[in-house]
């Protein structure tokens, strides 16, 4: 029996989210998990370290860059034991370092499995947040759809709309 989320050729789809300290990112990984557990699909969690956080540092640059990835894989263990336990998906963690929206186009382009990505909305006026506003500008260009999650939306709301 054909995997359902599966692609022509075999190909799963992924659904590709960005973890950051954002507030916006909880529903994107929400979403993310709750389409990939209902299409047979996988969650891919990509998280950006920024070479900012090392400048001037050049003697600790190696250190800092190690706790920055502690950092990021505990706070992504949260994720994955929700997503895990809640919905049986088992998410990648993928580790980048550079400017966050070339990063995210060189994930894209980098892993041809990735179908769709997930990017949640800030809720602080009319800014939906850095991401959102650079990735739709070029939007029109990327090989794949971007999805973007509210981050008022509730989670029943959430969970009803990823159903579809």
């Amino acid at each position: 029996m054909p995997a359902t989320g599966a692609f022509a050729g075999g190909v799963m789809r992924k659904f590709l989210v960005i973890l950051d300290d954002s507030r916006e990112c909880l529903n994107a990984m929400r979403f993310a998990a709750l389409r990939a557990a209902r299409t047979g699909g996988q969650v891919q969690i990509l998280s950006i370290i920024s070479p900012e956080e090392f400048a001037g540092w050049i003697g600790v640059a190696d250190l800092m860059r190690a706790e920055a990835r502690e950092r990021i894989e505990a706070h992504f263990e949260v994720f994955a034991k929700w997503m895990r336990d809640r919905q049986g998906i088992d998410p990648e963690l993928v580790i980048r370092e550079g400017d966050p929206v070339e990063q995210i186009l060189a994930q894209i382009e980098d892993d041809p499995e990735i179908g769709i990505l997930v990017l949640g909305a800030g809720t602080t006026g009319n800014n939906p947040g850095p991401l959102v506003t650079q990735l739709s500008r070029n939007s029109g260009s990327l090989p794949i759809p971007i999805t973007i999650v509210p981050g008022e939306m509730s989670r029943d709301r959430l969970e009803a709309v990823s159903k579809g």
